[in-house]
């Protein structure tokens, strides 16, 4: 069982990190403003990380275990307020947020088969918090022994 579900995680890091991969290199070419490439830059570096995390967990590595963890941490907050704004998600996700405005609310939102990286200095208008479910359930999977 522990084998089955570190093949899944594995193999969404792999989908995930190499479609974002691309994704972030389509954004670095050609070269757009400084802020732009710079964030686009930030998201390989990251993109990359995950892809590694999930080459080396499908491999049955420890340390691919130990980078996945990371990985799965890198996913779980979703911070989106006036003056900062970052979300992370490779291969799939399942976000539980709330806004932070006079009437708060709830919100569940998911995705299979897709990459997300957001890193913004400015935030959208209506704040938001959340975490990735599946990001969270994910990093306790691979803390089994």
């Amino acid at each position: 069982m522990r084998t089955l579900l570190f093949r899944l995680i594995g193999i969404l890091e792999i989908a995930g990190g190499l479609y974002g991969a691309v994704s972030m290199l389509r954004r670095l070419l050609p070269p757009g403003s400084a802020q732009e490439s710079l964030t686009a830059l930030i998201g390989l570096l990251l993109f990359g990380f995950v892809l590694v995390a999930g080459v080396l967990l499908v491999e049955g590595s420890e340390r691919g275990v130990t980078l996945s963890r990371w990985a799965q941490l890198l996913q779980l907050p979703l911070i989106a307020t006036p003056v900062f704004h970052y979300a992370l998600h490779c291969g799939t996700y399942l976000n539980i947020f709330t806004t932070l405005h006079a009437s708060p609310r709830l919100g569940l939102d998911w995705h299979i088969g897709s990459q997300g990286f957001v890193l913004a200095l400015s935030g959208p208008a209506p704040s938001w918090l959340g975490i990735n479910l599946l990001a969270l359930l994910s990093w306790l999977a691979l803390r089994l022994r």
